[in-house]
């Protein structure tokens, strides 16, 4: 019988120089996410942050809409969220039964006056889609940290 296999894995790890409050809100509070995350104004950022709850923050990237979403599977304040992730148009975001190992999973942590995120992804990505999917998240991160420090 052949061991099931994990999912490919993307680990990003990065330190900002704000409260890990901060750094929390900044993934939970729709009009934070919005400015960091590259949601225009004319389209909405909705964040039910909660076990079960649904959230969706759509971006524009290169004349095109990619509607991204997904569903809470844990939330633990100012410490740890873990969400299901889709950028299909058309296609449902993933339950924690259908999702399986795939998942997001961002953690918070002090760390000298600041906070390490630690952002994991586990998902079924093709092998020349994860170098891809690193770069963007890098580029979200980068967002986000100009955000931090214009805030």
């Amino acid at each position: 019988m052949a061991a099931a296999s994990n999912p490919p894995e993307i680990r990003i790890s990065r330190k900002f120089n704000v409260p890990r409050e901060k750094v929390y809100q900044a993934w939970t509070q729709p009009d934070v996410f919005r400015k960091w995350w590259g949601t225009p104004d004319s389209l909405e950022v909705s964040l039910d942050v909660r076990p079960g709850g649904r959230w969706s923050a759509p971006i524009e990237y290169e004349g095109n809409q990619m509607p991204f979403h997904g569903y809470y599977f844990e939330v633990v304040e100012n410490e740890r969220l873990v969400f299901s992730l889709s950028d299909e148009p058309d296609a449902a975001a993933k339950t924690r039964e259908e999702a399986g190992d795939e998942a997001i999973i961002v953690e918070f942590v002090d760390a000298g006056g600041g906070t390490e995120m630690v952002f994991t992804q586990k998902s079924e990505l093709p092998p020349d889609q994860i170098e891809e999917a690193t770069s963007g998240w890098n580029a979200w991160f980068d967002a986000l940290e100009e955000y931090f420090a214009k805030s």
